[in-house]
């Protein structure tokens, strides 16, 4: 069928096709024996033994087998599970650096390196043969014609961030081709894109879509599936299950469209990455990929017992990032996403397991150091989860300069202020102004903290004010998964409700998260369906369901046309508003006169505040004055760069409150801009100037802008 293997090159690993014949190459550094294994459309194999090694890569070349051609590994090394070796070539291994897989993986004792039903569980060995249950590796054409396409490379401070699915996004569009819908194609749609577009983001952030491990056998067995796409088995691939097209190989090309229709719209595509462990699990896992190729390189194993697994991630195994084929593989992995198929930036899942060089979190590890001198990497935008399970994982504002973050703390703080919980005034301003107190010490500006209020992983926005509880039953776990403390408040009723006074309360504290949000510096990060006010019927862990609960539901915005258009017009407003997304921190220096700054704080009389009543636990409300006349960074060309002054009153109380100009500014006359009882901006003229007080009805906020 083949014609004699040559012996090849060593690198690239993978498989490279150079349009007369395909190069493959295997890292694995305990092995005795490599087999490449060559399927056709039959699924029939043809096992071919790689006998070539060089550095530890096993290597050859096969004339005539190009695109499209499906293929794996069988790995033959020692089977002793307490010194770290899973060898077992019984098992078909996807190729880590493969660029396109065929199918998903299936469910059965075949995957497993062990046999089920030995009293030994993985210390015993399985004779089962797993290639019919696994997906195939495929040999790809890499050329593609980006038509001049390159990264948009927004600036940090212009960018608004759009989380969402890429099936979940498009799944339920009835302006979507059925054919189309909860695909690659479908987020490059013109449905999908004008959304996103009328919403003003510039940057869409695509959970997981490294090909993962889909159908893992405990949830099989409830009738669920791996949803979210956190648990990967390759980090080159596109998932095949997010195309639209049949044909082998195809996501590859399809994902690259999808990325030119969305810079075509100058909207930026940032991925969110698991580098920090894979879908093999623990010890008990199936053998898919590393796992069966080089265990003791890949994971980190317990030092005195390298049966078992290190686990920072909860997810049953972490890699061994010290090691340098595995720095290598991420590296490789990161500079294909960029330079191949043309992605803005990548958010990196628990990243603080990526920073273990031995157990504790060292911000100066080795992959930090690696991406910060990478010429591809360095000018890309790089985002971190920084907290893992493990021991001191828990790392917010330590992350090195390059390098922004989820900011949980904003999240907390924002959530509690706005639900009145007492002493969170103090921390609300810090997270207001971009969380100098984390960032600002270490050299980062504003930018290095990302926004939010809502994420994949928890309650929506609607649920967020709907729910005092989770309610996961549907996830057949007793409702014992997610997170129990979750900073929510019902507002009287616990979810669906008809109680008038009960939905006007959620409304307005939905504009107040978002108005928060959007006004705050840093980066503002939404999640892909609160502006049409999605829920997931109090569900704070949809990870596991692959349906409605979590798909969008687009005929949501025919009843919260208010809150989409609110939306719009505040990301709208963010980007009219230089003072709004500052580049440098405030300093609150004098600008001109006695007592003015660049930013100063008042109490709802109009006098300012002190450092005693700042540590009043009670306080709920303040004001903050913005001045616009002088802020200190210049534009691209050096420009001089002004903007209006605000003033914006945040009443987290449960009563109305008056507030008062301050004295200084009492000359001036102010317009109401946003008032967050309100279901839009305010349109018609409301002035004030002098002593005329400000109502700031309870739990909302108002924003006034300087007149002339």
């Amino acid at each position: 069928m083949f014609v004699a293997l040559w012996p090849g090159n060593v690198y690239p690993l993978g498989a490279t096709w150079d349009g007369k014949g395909t190069n493959f190459a295997l890292f694995s550094e305990n092995a005795t024996g490599v087999e490449l294994c060559l399927f056709d459309k039959e699924d029939n194999e043809t096992r071919i033994a790689l006998t070539e090694v060089s550095n530890f890569v096993w290597h050859g070349y096969l004339p005539g087998v190009g695109p499209g051609q499906r293929y794996g590994y069988r790995v033959h090394g020692p089977y002793s599970p307490s010194e770290g070796h899973r060898f077992n070539p019984n098992k078909l291994l996807i190729d880590p650096y493969t660029k396109a897989i065929d199918g998903d993986i299936g469910n059965g004792p075949e995957l497993f390196g062990y046999s089920w039903d030995s009293p030994e569980e993985d210390l015993s060995f399985s004779e089962l043969d797993s290639a019919h249950l696994m997906p195939k590796s495929v040999v790809i054409d890499q050329s593609f014609d980006w038509e001049g396409d390159d990264l948009l490379r927004t600036p940090w401070h212009e960018t608004v961030i759009y989380e969402t699915h890429v099936k979940g996004f498009t799944k339920l569009h009835p302006d979507m081709p059925e054919e189309l819908r909860g695909t690659y194609a479908g987020l490059g749609h013109p449905a999908a894109i004008e959304h996103l577009q009328r919403l003003g983001i510039t940057a869409v952030e695509l959970m997981p879509v490294h090909h993962f491990l889909s159908h893992p056998g405990h949830l099989v067995s409830k009738g669920l599936k791996n949803y979210w796409g956190y648990d990967s088995v390759n980090y080159f691939a596109p998932y095949s299950g997010y195309s639209s097209s049949g044909t082998v190989g195809e996501q590859v090309t399809e994902f690259k469209e999808m990325v030119k229709a969305l810079h075509r719209a100058g909207i930026e595509v940032i991925l969110d990455v698991v580098y920090n462990h894979t879908g093999e699990g623990n010890h008990l896992g199936p053998t898919l990929t590393l796992r069966g190729i080089d265990n003791a390189i890949y994971y980190r194993l317990v030092e005195n017992d390298q049966r078992y697994y290190m686990d920072y991630t909860g997810c049953g195994n972490s890699l061994y990032v010290r090691q340098p084929q595995v720095l290598k593989l991420i590296m490789d992995s990161l500079r294909y996403w960029v330079l191949e198929m043309h992605v803005d930036g990548f958010r990196f899942d628990l990243a603080s397991a990526l920073a273990r060089e031995l157990y504790e979190v060292n911000s100066l590890a080795a992959f930090f150091d690696i991406i910060h001198q990478d010429p591809v990497l360095a000018g890309v935008k790089l985002i971190a989860e920084p907290w893992d399970l493990g021991t001191g994982g828990y790392q917010v504002g330590q992350f090195p300069v390059l390098w922004s973050e989820w900011n949980g703390r904003y999240r907390d703080t924002v959530r509690d202020f706005w639900r009145g919980i007492d002493e969170s005034l103090g921390q609300f301003a810090y997270c207001f102004t971009g969380s100098p107190d984390l960032y600002a010490l270490n050299g980062r500006r504003p930018n290095a903290s990302v926004n939010f209020i809502t994420a994949h992983d928890g309650f929506t926005l609607n649920d967020l004010v709907s729910y005092n509880e989770k309610h996961n039953e549907a996830n057949g776990e007793d409702n014992r998964d997610g997170e129990s403390h979750n900073r929510s408040w019902n507002c009287g009723a616990e979810g669906e409700t008809d109680d008038p006074e009960v939905l006007e309360l959620r409304e307005r504290l939905r504009r107040n998260f978002l108005a928060t949000l959007m006004l705050s510096q840093g980066i503002p990060m939404i999640v892909g369906g609160d502006e049409i006010g999605r829920t997931q019927k109090g569900n704070n862990n949809a990870y596991c369901q692959d349906n409605e609960i979590s798909w969008f539901d687009w005929e949501l915005p025919q009843g919260n046309q208010d809150l989409v258009n609110f939306a719009r017009e505040l990301v709208y407003f963010r980007k009219q508003h230089p003072v709004f997304r500052r580049r440098k921190w405030f300093q609150g220096r004098p600008i001109y006169g006695k007592s003015i700054s660049d930013i100063a704080w008042f109490n709802p009389d109009g006098s300012e505040m002190t450092q005693e009543q700042w540590d009043v636990g009670y306080a709920k409300s303040v004001g903050v004055f913005l001045d616009g006349n002088q802020l200190p960074s210049v534009g691209p060309k050096g420009e001089r760069i002004s903007d209006d002054s605000f003033l914006l009153f945040f009443n987290a109380h449960y009563d109305t409150i008056e507030f008062s100009l301050p004295e200084g500014m009492q000359h001036r006359e102010w317009d109401v801009v946003i008032d967050t009882k309100e279901p839009r901006f305010v349109t018609e003229e409301r002035r004030y100037t002098g002593t005329q007080a400000v109502p700031v009805v309870a739990r909302s906020m108002v924003v006034l802008r300087r007149f002339g």
